[in-house]
C-alpha cells in the first residue's frame, strides 16, 4: 500500500490553448495587398488605355425601364369614365363648413363628435372626400342640419293643377272628376 501512496503521477503534454492569442493582428485598412482603384472618369479611362481595367456593358444593367413606362393598357384604364369616384358636391362641402362655424366648432370638435378623424371632415369640406351617407348622416344629428346629399335630384314639386291632371290629389280633397 505505501508504494501507491508515494508515486506521483504526471498528466500528459498536450497542447492546450490558453485564450490569449499575442500575435499582432490589423483591424483597420492596411495598404499592403491592395489595389489601387482609379475613383475619377479621367483614372479609369487611363486604366483602360494602360490595360489594366476591363470594363463589359451588361444587358438591361441599371435600367428600370418597366416600371417607369405606363402601358397602352394602363393609360386606357385612366382615361375611362368607369373609374371616376364621385367627389363631394360643392353645396355639401360649403354646407358643412357653415353649419360647423356656426355651431362654433373645429374641424377636429366636429370629428371626434362624429367618432372619424379630422382628416376626414377636411377632405369633406374641401370637396376631396368619396361621399359615405353614414358619415353624412353622423354630421347632421351633429351639427343640427339636413345637409344637401350627393346624387340625389330635389323632387320637382309639382303644382296643383298638374297634380289634379295625374289624379292626385289636390288641397287635400278627393280628386277631380272629368
Amino acid at each position: 500500500l505505501a508504494q501507491y501512496y508515494n508515486t506521483t503521477y504526471t498528466m500528459p503534454n498536450t497542447n492546450i490553448q490558453t485564450g490569449q492569442d499575442w500575435g499582432a493582428v490589423n483591424v483597420g485598412r492596411s495598404s499592403a495587398g491592395r489595389v489601387a482603384v482609379p475613383k475619377t472618369a479621367h483614372g479609369v479611362t487611363r486604366a483602360k488605355a494602360m490595360g489594366l481595367l476591363a470594363t463589359e456593358k451588361k444587358f438591361g444593367a441599371g435600367g428600370n425601364r418597366s416600371a417607369h413606362t405606363a402601358s397602352v393598357n394602363a393609360k386606357k384604364i385612366e382615361d375611362s369614365d368607369e373609374l371616376k369616384l364621385n367627389k363631394v358636391d360643392k353645396s355639401l362641402s360649403k354646407a358643412i363648413q357653415q353649419a360647423r362655424m356656426a355651431k362654433k366648432m373645429t374641424q377636429k370638435d366636429l370629428a371626434t363628435r362624429i367618432n372619424e378623424k379630422p382628416q376626414v371632415v377636411g377632405e369633406y369640406e374641401s370637396g376631396k372626400a368619396v361621399p359615405n351617407g353614414q358619415i353624412i348622416v353622423k354630421m347632421e344629428r351633429v351639427l343640427g342640419v339636413k345637409l344637401p346629399r350627393p346624387g340625389k335630384k330635389p323632387a320637382a314639386k309639382l303644382s296643383a293643377a298638374e297634380g289634379a291632371k295625374k289624379g292626385g290629389v289636390v288641397r287635400g280633397g278627393p280628386p277631380k272628376r272629368r
